[in-house]
């Protein structure tokens, strides 16, 4: 392993890493449960569904699939987008969200939900809806869901001024059934849950990262694909991490291929660190 990194691509003849741990859209790969959720997205905002709900377990690819769904609404200039990627237990913000002029008043929260309540109008009237988007929801406070219920009942007529899509790990659901949220619960009108990969969808998934970076779609055999998703429970974030570190032990063995016996290296080695799974 003494060879400098570009070597390493070099060796695979990669254009750029192929499993990088950062999400990035330009490697989302569609598989069935993938276009299941872009597709609710989609339902979700084009129906002017009142809360959209988008679960998946821990590293499941909710983050890649959101940013590919926010790149292309961009382009709808009907369409403005306030994207919240960082949430805490007990917050009272939800307004400041929407508008961040907020946060220098000293309004009471009365009078800054009315002032939020003018600006979504304002859109409104300006021909332009308002998709207030709020990544790992699951840290929200039964309050603030509260809150956010309340902003999407503001209407003109028959016409909703705010969509919502909340995303986040699965005991968001869990929060959303509880008997305090019946009114939020009776608003979600879209949801999906993004599962775990099946085996059979490892290996595809494993080839098209491979073909995006540059490279040959046939460099981990099929037992080493197996293995992999025995390993990791199908989680991306951990396909990543281990193909990764097997595409280091190839390269390092001068092996055009990764082996099962290449990915148990790493294995035995101890290296590569995943969570206990149920």
């Amino acid at each position: 392993m003494a060879h400098g990194f570009s070597s390493y691509l070099d060796h695979f003849g990669f254009k750029q890493r192929p499993f990088s741990l950062t999400p990035d859209p330009e490697f989302l790969f569609w598989s069935d449960t993938a276009r299941g959720a872009y597709a609710m997205l989609q339902y979700g905002l084009s129906t002017r569904a009142p809360i959209t709900l988008l679960t998946g377990e821990i590293g499941a690819g909710k983050t890649v699939l959101l940013q590919h769904f926010i790149e292309e609404a961009d382009d709808d200039d009907s369409l403005s987008i306030a994207l919240v990627t960082n949430t805490r237990p007990n917050t009272r913000e939800i307004l400041q969200w929407l508008l961040p002029e907020l946060t220098q008043s000293n309004l009471s929260d009365e009078s800054k939900f009315l002032k939020v309540q003018e600006f979504l109008i304002q859109e409104f009237n300006e021909g332009r809806r308002v998709l207030l988007v709020i990544d790992e929801a699951q840290n929200l406070s039964l309050e603030a869901l509260e809150e956010l219920r309340m902003l999407t009942n503001i209407n003109l007529g028959k016409e909703e001024v705010l969509q919502l899509f909340l995303i986040g790990q699965p005991e968001l659901r869990d929060h959303v059934r509880r008997k305090e949220l019946v009114q939020f619960a009776q608003r979600v009108a879209a949801n999906y849950h993004l599962p775990y990969m099946q085996p059979e969808t490892v290996l595809h998934y494993i080839s098209h990262r491979l073909k995006v970076a540059g490279g040959r779609p046939n460099v981990f055999s099929k037992q080493a694909a197996m293995l992999i998703h025995d390993v990791t429970g199908g989680v991306p974030r951990l396909i990543n991490q281990l193909c990764d570190m097997s595409l280091t032990y190839a390269f390092a063995q001068d092996d055009q291929v990764v082996k099962r016996a290449t990915v148990q290296s790493v294995l035995d080695d101890g290296i590569f660190f995943a969570p206990v799974r149920d």
